[in-house]
C-alpha cells in the first residue's frame, strides 16, 4: 500500500525567496490533546519575509530546513486521544508562526478557534494575524476611545487596512501614510490618506495624534514619536524600513529598546513595542476571544479582508517575491486545494 504524503513549503536556507522549496514530507499523526487538519488556507504575511531572512525575534533559534506558515484554517480529519470537544469535519483556525504552509498539520486542541460555517476559508485565514493584531492594538494595547485621532503608517498593508476598518467601527478619526498610488484605497476604507513621499505627517494634525501605530520604523521611530500630542501613545509593531535596507538584527533591537527609554522624557508621551505573540503568551484567552469575535464580524459581512490572490504550492516563490516587493492591496493566501489531486501518494 502506498504511503500518503504531506506536501509542505520549507525554507532550505535563510535568505531570498529562492530559498523556499516545495517538498513531500511524512503525514503527521495527531497525538494526545491534538487534532490534525486538512489545510484549507494559510495566508502569506510580511512577517514571513522576516522569518525567511532570519530577522524575526520569535524564530531566531530555528535553523533550516523548517516549514513556513504563520497561520492556518483547516478542516479536522483526525482527533488525538483526549480530544472530545470537536468532531471530524469541524473547521478551526490557529496562529502557528511556522508549520502551516502544508497540506496537513497537527494543532493543540486547546489553542484553536472555531471557524463559522459558510465563511470563506481564505478570508478567515487573512484575519488571523493581521486583523487580530489590529484589533488588539486598538482595544488591548492603546485602549482607544471614540473620537481619538489615530495615525496608521503603512495604511495600505494588511494590518493597516484592518486598523482603518476596525478603527471606523470604534468611532476614531483616522489618517494613514501611503504611497500616492494607494491614496484612493485608504480614502475608500475611511481614513484621510497622507502621501508620505510628498507630505510631512508630523505637520498634518495641529497638536499631534493621540495614537500612532508604526510598522515601518523610519528614522528609528523618532518622527512618529515627535508627532504625538502630550500624553499620546506610539505603538511600534514592525521595522519594514530596516528590512528593506537589509540592516542586521542587533541595530534593529537597539532601536526597539530605545522606545522604552523615551518614556523618561518630559511631556508624558508613551512608546511601546507590540507583539501579538507576546500578548498571546501573557493572555492566551484574549487571542482566541478576539479572533472568534472577528470571525463573527466576517460571518455577518461587517468586515471583509481583501484577497490579492489565492496561491497554489507551485507559485509560492513568486508570491514571496511579490510580498517582499510591497504594493499589494490585499492578502496572498496559500490554498492547498488548488494544487492537491484527489488523492496524493508517493
Amino acid at each position: 500500500m502506498m504511503e500518503q504524503r504531506n506536501r509542505v513549503v520549507q525554507v532550505s536556507r535563510f535568505g531570498d525567496p529562492e530559498r523556499l522549496e516545495v517538498v513531500d514530507a511524512h503525514l503527521p499523526i495527531a497525538g494526545p490533546g491534538e487534532l490534525r487538519v486538512r489545510v484549507l488556507a494559510s495566508s502569506l504575511n510580511y512577517t514571513e519575509v522576516l522569518i525567511r531572512r532570519h530577522l524575526y525575534p520569535q524564530t531566531m533559534r530555528l535553523r533550516p530546513p523548517f516549514v513556513m506558515g504563520y497561520d492556518v484554517v483547516g478542516a479536522i480529519d483526525q482527533l488525538g486521544e483526549g480530544v472530545h470537544d470537536f468532531q471530524i469535519g469541524d473547521r478551526v483556525a490557529d496562529m502557528t508562526v511556522v508549520g502551516s504552509n502544508a497540506e496537513y498539520r497537527t494543532l493543540r486542541a486547546r489553542d484553536v478557534a472555531r471557524v463559522p460555517a459558510g465563511v470563506d476559508a481564505a478570508e478567515a485565514a487573512a484575519l488571523i494575524l493581521s486583523w487580530t493584531t489590529a484589533h488588539q492594538l486598538l482595544h488591548r494595547a492603546a485602549r482607544v476611545q471614540r473620537g481619538q485621532r489615530v495615525l496608521v503608517h503603512g495604511a495600505a498593508g494588511a494590518v493597516g487596512q484592518a486598523l482603518i476598518v476596525l478603527g471606523r467601527l470604534a468611532g476614531l478619526e483616522l489618517w494613514g501614510t501611503v504611497r500616492g498610488e494607494h491614496m484612493a484605497l485608504v480614502r475608500e476604507l475611511g481614513a484621510t490618506p497622507i502621501d508620505y513621499q510628498h507630505e510631512d505627517f508630523t505637520r498634518i494634525v495641529p497638536g499631534g495624534f493621540d495614537v500612532i501605530i508604526d510598522g515601518v520604523g523610519e528614522d528609528g521611530y523618532r518622527r512618529s514619536y515627535a508627532a504625538l500630542k502630550p500624553g499620546g501613545l506610539l505603538c511600534a509593531i514592525g521595522f519594514s524600513a530596516s528590512v528593506q535596507a537589509q540592516r542586521r538584527m542587533i541595530p534593529i533591537l537597539l532601536e526597539i529598546a530605545r522606545l522604552y527609554l523615551w518614556r523618561l522624557l518630559p511631556g508624558g508621551k508613551r512608546a511601546r513595542f507590540y507583539s501579538v505573540n507576546a500578548m498571546r503568551a501573557r493572555h492566551p484567552d484574549w487571542f482566541k476571544d478576539d479572533l472568534e469575535q472577528l470571525f463573527g464580524l466576517l460571518a455577518t459581512g461587517a468586515i471583509r479582508p481583501r484577497i490579492a490572490g489565492r496561491i497554489p504550492f507551485e507559485e509560492v516563490v513568486d508570491a514571496h517575491r511579490r510580498l517582499e516587493a510591497g504594493g499589494l492591496e490585499g492578502k496572498l493566501v496559500l490554498c492547498p486545494d488548488l494544487s492537491r489531486p484527489s488523492q496524493r501518494a508517493a
